[in-house]
């Protein structure tokens, strides 16, 4: 085992996406018919994908089915229509008119509902275009109906995670970068209105939350460009970080090629919590941004990966399946 608890060598890669080669953000379910991927499809191939970072929007939810949470398939992209986005195979338009980013799909005990970053156009640059938040609701998880934004505490807010906590209300986490690129927090008693908390996590930049129940308490992995921060609670409203400032899991070295983890989800099956999370192999440790910065086709290619998720001595580490 590596300090963080990945094991030499690093996970294995499980998916990449076939149009793009840019799948990222991944969240995945387990239904009744079979196991869901749902993620950003990054343009990180795109042969024009406009200048500056427009490879990085523009982009729609891709989506993967798998029997098993291994071998997974592609199974085309979330288009929209009139109503809210449709399962479509294939590959998306060549061309696009907006952006969706980061989705997140829960079950309410009803019906599935998907909390997706929504971005008008193809911004070029990073400053100065508004992102929001937006619900879609679904009963199998191809036809999603949209609901409409969220109102939250700026126009800036992306990656959305959303679980009932111990209270028995929900509550949904973000980053807002017009709050410096931290962690704020949302409640609501029915999933139709929200409250704003406040600042969940606060200190360095950070994005992609991700919340869950492990051994007895909560846990928030975020997305800190240097490998993920690992945050506990015993309410999932009070936090604390795990280790120090500098503490990190599936930092450089712990996963494949020269960066680190990035932006991902967990999926419970029965006994075992797996966290599926990106990387960008041929990445180096500094391109920032979760890699948004790279530089050349290949430094903008994505994989999915897992590690299982358990608590040894009260500290919450990554146990990788090894590469083949």
């Amino acid at each position: 085992m590596t300090a963080d608890g990945a094991a030499r060598g690093g996970p294995a890669e499980l998916y990449r996406d076939p149009v793009y080669d840019g799948a990222t953000d991944p969240v995945v379910v387990v239904a009744p018919d079979g196991w869901w991927m749902f993620y950003t499809q990054r343009r990180a191939t795109h042969p024009d994908p406009g200048p500056g970072v427009a490879w990085v929007h523009g982009s729609r939810i891709g989506v993967a089915r798998s029997a098993d949470g291994v071998a997974w398939r592609y199974a085309g992209t979330l288009e929209p229509d009139a109503a809210g986005l449709s399962l479509e195979p294939g590959a998306p338009p060549s061309e696009t008119d907006r952006t969706h980013w980061a989705p997140e799909v829960v079950f309410d005990g009803d019906s599935w509902r998907m909390y997706l970053t929504e971005i008008d156009g193809v911004p070029d640059r990073w400053p100065g275009h508004a992102r929001a938040i937006v619900e879609y609701v679904s009963a199998d998880l191809s036809v999603w109906r949209r609901v409409g934004p969220l109102a939250l505490s700026s126009d800036r807010v992306i990656d959305a995670a959303v679980a009932r906590t111990p209270d028995g209300r929900w509550r949904l986490w973000y980053k807002d970068e017009a709050a410096d690129s931290v962690t704020m927090a949302a409640v609501s008693e029915d999933l139709d209105s929200w409250r704003d908390e406040g600042v969940a996590i606060g200190g360095r930049p950070h994005e992609g939350p991700s919340v869950f129940e492990l051994a007895g308490r909560w846990w928030m992995i975020v997305d800190e460009w240097r490998g993920m921060g690992v945050h506990v609670s015993d309410d999932a409203v009070s936090w604390r970080r795990q280790g120090g400032a500098d503490d990190v899991v599936l930092g450089p070295g712990t996963v494949p090629g020269t960066g680190c983890g990035h932006h991902g989800a967990p999926a419970r099956d029965g006994e075992d919590l797996w966290y599926y999370f990106f990387a960008q192999p041929a990445a180096t440790p500094d391109a920032g941004d979760d890699g948004a910065s790279a530089d050349g086709i290949d430094a903008r290619r994505c994989a999915v990966y897992r590690v299982r998720l358990r608590v040894d001595g009260g500290r919450l580490v990554c146990e990788a399946e090894a590469a083949d």
